[in-house]
């Protein structure tokens, strides 16, 4: 809410499928820009005339996508099809109205589980990646896409686990002793996004430069030790790799693979791999269906994700 500040917003509209999400943060932006008209639309992106009639009842000028299901192992197996509907046919709904309503600018937020995926949930963002690309040739919006890692706070992140398990005694569960991360606050996530979504001319997928990766299980040391405990009171378990998790996570960040912009943390990626008209086509009849099995999505993820890595079905 501070990033969008800066830009003096005339109207702000949230649009969410959680009641409560919806809520909270009608609550900030209430307290936050208290002349400023808002609304807060319950949705869900895969509902095309919901949507459809959002985009056209508030005409906005700018969309952040950033609504996906991000838990690897939860959307690894019996929610991978949801993983994909959500997070890839959420996305092209979204794109598609936006380009019907006359938006000017579609960011959407993905993630560095988007790179040579190993899992449901990157392959899925990167799918998101693709369709992002094809609808931008309908119409005059511009499409940007932001990638970045883990954002220390938010919801799902390792720091509040780590907290909540310290407060209980432990222990503190890490799974595995050479797993090493990226992370960012959110304020400076939040600016990056706003950048890059002012700077994009349109096809771009932007990669945030994320500084060093973070051993996570240094990171469970350093906060048994903030919070005033040794490692002998707050033991810490290694529970092993979950489904679909890699032990780092790629940004494709360096010279050979992206294009330097003129944010010194924000870079282009490098990426030739447009959807042809007729791959277009099969991949937006594919999401249609309502139900598939967690292996036919990842048969289907191999055929419209070519770098897509996933393991079978548990």
């Amino acid at each position: 809410c501070r990033q969008i500040a800066r830009f003096k917003p005339r109207h702000l509209v949230l649009v969410d499928a959680s009641e409560f999400a919806l809520y909270q943060i009608d609550e900030t932006l209430q307290q936050m820009f208290p002349g400023v008209p808002r609304h807060c639309w319950a949705a869900d992106v895969r509902d095309a005339a919901r949507v459809a009639e959002i985009m056209a009842a508030e005409g906005p000028a700018i969309v952040f996508h950033a609504a996906a299901y991000k838990h690897v192992p939860l959307m690894e197996d019996v929610n991978a099809w949801q993983a994909v509907r959500t997070n890839a046919l959420g996305t092209c709904t979204v794109a598609k109205a936006a380009v019907a309503a006359g938006v000017e600018r579609f960011v959407l937020i993905s993630t560095d589980k988007a790179v040579n995926p190993t899992n449901v949930m990157g392959a899925s963002k990167r799918l998101a990646e693709r369709l992002c690309r094809v609808v931008q040739q309908e119409g005059k919006t511009r499409f940007i896409t932001v990638r970045f890692g883990n954002v220390l706070g938010s919801n799902g992140s390792v720091i509040p686990k780590f907290r909540d398990q310290i407060a209980r005694g432990g222990p503190v569960t890490v799974t595995h002793p050479e797993i090493v991360r990226y992370f960012m606050t959110i304020p400076e996530a939040a600016q990056l996004v706003m950048q890059a979504g002012w700077m994009g001319q349109g096809g771009e997928i932007f990669v945030m430069d994320m500084g060093e990766p973070v051993r996570i299980v240094d990171l469970a040391r350093d906060m048994i030790v903030l919070s005033g405990f040794s490692e002998e009171e707050i033991g810490i378990e290694f529970t092993g790799l979950r489904p679909g998790e890699k032990l780092y996570e790629e940004l494709l960040a360096d010279d050979e693979t992206t294009l330097p912009t003129p944010h010194p943390k924000l870079r282009i990626a490098r990426l030739a791999d447009a959807l042809s008209e007729p791959e277009s086509v099969a991949l937006q009849d594919w999401l249609l269906v309502t139900v598939r099995n967690a292996a036919d999505v990842k048969l289907g993820l191999r055929r419209f994700v070519p770098e897509y890595v996933g393991g079978p079905t548990g």
